[in-house]
Order: structure tokens, then C-alpha cells, then sequence
């Protein structure tokens, strides 16, 4: 059949034969036919659709698109769910790529967030390491994904492990569903251009490894570091805390980065700066001597040595939080997460507070957790979870009212049980503060009936957001 020949009617005629023959075959073969395949109607409004989408697509990459492909021969047979998860292999080999060809150790600074893991990640043959939410986790820390971008991967992931051939299920994707998730892989990924700030950041993370930076030099550079966001400008601090770390580091880099980082350092918020502390903490604990003396060293550089840990204690917490937190993303979370959160509540259980270099990410990742994957709960973790939510004081409570300002958070909030999690904790952060103006937040968001996860865009949210971050710095 000639291509000008190609239409709607003729795919509904070449898929309703091809799918009788299919299941005629099943059925001589004594195998089931009911539920196997898609009705034809459903693969039809993808194929109405797919040429446009398909366009987004530049002729270059085309080529490339295996799985571009075998998503077409999956939707073509009916079956979505393993189409799904080609799409998914496509995004996530694409993602790759644009991590190995940007700058990878810049990636697994801010991706890993673990010195005990990030030892271990070399260079781009390593990236089979980072499961699929650490790697959009990190993308999107680093600009090659946008937010809104993330949330809808995010999406897509949760969809594509509980709805596609990724486990057993029969749950149903129409096409309408399937054509929108290919769409958003292609705009958000596939064939996303680098942002200008994106490749401003690669040139220079390229020339501070290379070149030599004169004090001239850095000062014009201190005006870059004025065109970052909060977010950028922390993470970009987070990459030179880890290039200055390593021991293959040359010495004329470290000159580089000694160069710039005063005049990037004013800008960092303190929750960052604390981690750097706390890092440095687990260099000593883990008696990675060499680690731990770069640390400091960059830690002097900025007069930050008060950002330094006062025990132990602090560094266990925090490894115990990135070894729950990594179980709870990763695949069989609900039976891998239990022992994490034992040992996690031991250790709170024998400080009675959480330090303060690490109350943020402690009250998020307990948050995140308690949230759930949004398609189940961790039985034997959830008590627990419990117990030490119920533990939170003032400043906690205040922290994990704002949780749905953070983008992990509130790209859970797009799942309905996330959402129901997230309204049982605000009802327990309710008798834990007394501030009139933390009460009336608690009220309004209650009261909010828009989506949960659009919230933190909404205007009238955003001064409220400043106004309780000031309740919890003044603590």
C-alpha cells in the first residue's frame, strides 16, 4: 500500500485483521484471548495523532529512536502497557546521554547526594548505578530538565511502574493517556534544547577544569554567579564542594575553585551549607582522610568551619536518612524500606532532637516517606513512620507544612493516596504549632481546591511560604 493510500479506515482494517489472527492463534493454542489486546479504537487515537507528535522528533535523532520504534509495534499490537514502558527505556536512555555529554561528575555531585556512593561513580559507564528517580532527581538539579518537566516524568514513572509491562497488573491505559505520555517525553526530554543557563554552567565547569583562572578573571565571573536562581546557585556550590573533594582533582582546579567560590559562597542558603558540614563529617567517619582534608580545606577557604558537625550523631542520622530515602525510591521499596526506618528511629530514638545541620533534610525525607510511592503503603515502616512524625516539635511541624513547596513533594502530591497522606499530616501538624499565621496556612491549604501539587505555584501561597520560613530560621 502506497503511503498516500495510508488512512485512518485502512489502520482500523489492517488492525482488526491483524489482531483476529493473533487471537486466533491463542486461541488454538488453548491460551487466553479476553483482556490480551487493546481494543482497536484506542489504537486508533494514537495513530490519528502520532505523525504530529512523532515531528517533535528532529530527523538527526530519529534514527536513533529504537525504542521510538518498538513503542509503534507495541501500540500497533495493543499492547499499551508494554508501549509504555518503551517509552520509558527511550526517555531514560536519552536522559542518559544528555548527562554523559554534559558534565558527569557535576551530575553525581548533585544527583548522589552520599560520599560512600558518590566514591563509586566514575565516569558515564557508571550511570546504570543511578536508579530512574535519582536520574530525573538529578537532571532536574542541574537544569536539563525544568521542574514542570519533572513533575510530569514523575508521573510517567509511577505510571509505568504500576500500570505497564513492568509488573503484572491489568490496569488499563487508553490512548488518549499513551499519546500524551509520548508527547511529554518528547517536549520535556527527547528533544529538549540545553536552556542558555544550562549551557552557560557546562562552559564553565569546562574551563575551570582546563584553563587557569586569573583574579581578573573570577571577578567577571562573580557576575554570572548574579544570573543563577537560589536553586542554581546552590547546586552550582554543591559541584564545586565536589570537584575541590577529589583526590584526582588537579591542584590547578583547586586554585580555580579557590578562586571563585568567595564570590559565590554569599549566596548559598544555609541548609546547603550545613550539608557541606555534614559531608565533611562523613568523610571523617568513614576515615576517608584525603576526602575529609579537601573538605576542609574548602570549608576554611569560605570560614565555614562552624558549619562543621558537633557529633557523630549527626552523620549517622544523615546516613541513615539517605539509606531510607534510597530504599523507598528504589524498586521492592515496600520490603526494603522497613529495616532503614528501624535503624533510622534507633537513632532519634537515643538523641530525643534532630540536630539542626540536618532538621530540613530530615523533616523532608521522613515526609517523603510517610507520604508513600503513591500506589501502596510500607506496612512494617508505616508505625514508624508515624511515630516519629507525631515527634516533630514547633519548628519540624512548620517544615513539613511547607513540604508541598519542595518539588519532590509536590510532585508525589500528584497521586491520590499522596495526597491523602499529606492531609493526615496536616491534621497531626495541627496540635504541634500555636503560631496564628502557621494555623491559618494549615486552614487555607485544607480549604485549597485546586490540585495539591499546583499549590506551591499559587501566589497567595508564596509570601505565606516567606513569611513561615522566617518562623523557622529564627528558631
Amino acid at each position: 500500500m502506497e503511503s498516500s493510500d495510508i488512512t485512518p479506515q485502512n489502520y482500523s482494517k489492517e488492525l482488526s485483521s491483524f489482531e483476529l489472527s493473533v487471537l486466533r492463534f491463542l486461541a488454538e493454542q488453548g491460551l487466553p484471548t479476553e483482556a490480551v489486546l487493546v481494543p482497536v479504537n484506542e489504537r486508533l487515537t494514537i495513530f490519528r495523532n502520532l505523525v504530529d507528535v512523532l515531528s517533535r522528533i528532529n530527523d538527526q535523532q530519529k534514527p536513533h529512536s529504537i525504542y521510538i520504534s518498538k513503542f509503534v509495534a507495541a501500540v500497533a499490537s495493543g499492547l499499551f502497557d508494554a508501549a509504555l514502558n518503551y517509552l520509558w527505556d527511550e526517555t531514560i536512555l536519552e536522559l542518559r546521554k544528555r548527562v554523559s555529554t554534559y558534565d558527569i561528575s557535576f551530575f553525581y555531585d548533585n544527583a548522589v547526594n552520599s560520599p560512600e556512593k558518590r566514591k563509586n561513580l566514575k565516569d558515564e559507564t557508571d550511570l546504570h548505578k543511578i536508579n530512574d528517580s535519582e536520574l530525573i532527581e538529578g537532571a532536574k538539579t542541574i537544569a536539563l530538565i525544568s521542574d514542570i518537566g519533572y513533575n510530569n516524568l514523575n508521573n510517567i514513572r509511577f505510571m509505568r511502574n504500576w500500570v505497564s509491562a513492568a509488573h503484572p497488573n491489568q490496569n488499563k491505559i487508553t490512548g488518549l493517556q499513551l499519546i500524551a505520555w509520548l508527547e511529554i517525553c518528547i517536549i520535556e526530554v527527547i528533544s529538549l534544547p540545553l536552556s542558555n543557563g544550562t549551557i552557560a554552567i557546562q562552559k564553565f565547569l569546562t574551563n575551570i577544569k582546563k584553563n587557569i583562572l586569573l583574579e581578573e578573571e573570577a571577578r567577571k565571573i562573580a557576575a554570572f554567579f548574579l544570573e543563577l536562581t537560589p536553586e542554581q546557585t546552590n547546586n552550582f556550590a554543591s559541584g564545586l564542594f565536589g570537584i575541590y573533594t577529589r583526590i584526582d582533582t588537579t591542584s590547578q582546579t583547586k586554585q580555580n575553585v579557590h578562586r571563585v567560590i568567595p564570590y559565590l559562597w554569599d549566596r548559598v542558603d544555609e541548609q546547603t551549607r550545613q550539608q557541606f558540614g555534614v559531608k565533611y563529617g562523613r568523610f571523617i567517619a568513614n576515615n576517608d582522610q584525603a576526602e575529609a582534608r579537601l573538605a576542609l580545606e574548602f570549608l576554611e577557604l569560605v570560614s565555614g568551619k562552624s558549619y562543621i558537625p558537633e557529633t557523630l550523631l549527626t552523620v549517622e542520622i544523615d546516613t541513615a536518612l539517605d539509606n531510607l530515602i534510597n530504599a523507598h525510591r528504589g524498586w521492592d521499596n515496600f520490603s526494603n524500606e522497613p529495616p532503614f526506618s528501624k535503624a533510622l528511629n534507633a537513632l532519634i530514638n537515643d538523641r530525643g532532637e534532630v540536630p539542626l545541620s540536618i532538621r530540613q533534610k530530615y523533616v523532608l525525607g521522613l515526609v517523603e516517606v510517610f507520604l508513600t510511592n503513591g500506589n501502596g503503603v510500607s506496612t512494617n515502616a508505616e508505625a514508624i513512620y508515624l511515630s516519629l512524625v507525631e515527634r516533630f516539635n514547633t519548628t519540624e511541624a512548620v517544615i513539613a507544612v511547607l513540604s508541598f513547596n519542595h518539588t519532590t513533594i509536590a510532585t508525589k502530591l500528584q497521586q491520590a493516596l499522596c495526597q491523602k497522606k499529606y492531609r493526615e499530616l496536616l491534621q497531626i501538624m495541627k496540635t504541634k504549632v500555636s503560631a496564628p499565621a502557621v494555623k491559618e496556612l494549615i486552614n487555607e491549604i485544607e480549604y485549597y481546591k485546586g490540585p495539591l501539587f499546583r499549590l506551591r505555584e499559587q501566589s497567595e501561597f508564596k509570601s505565606k511560604v516567606d513569611n513561615m520560613r522566617k518562623i523557622i530560621w529564627d528558631k
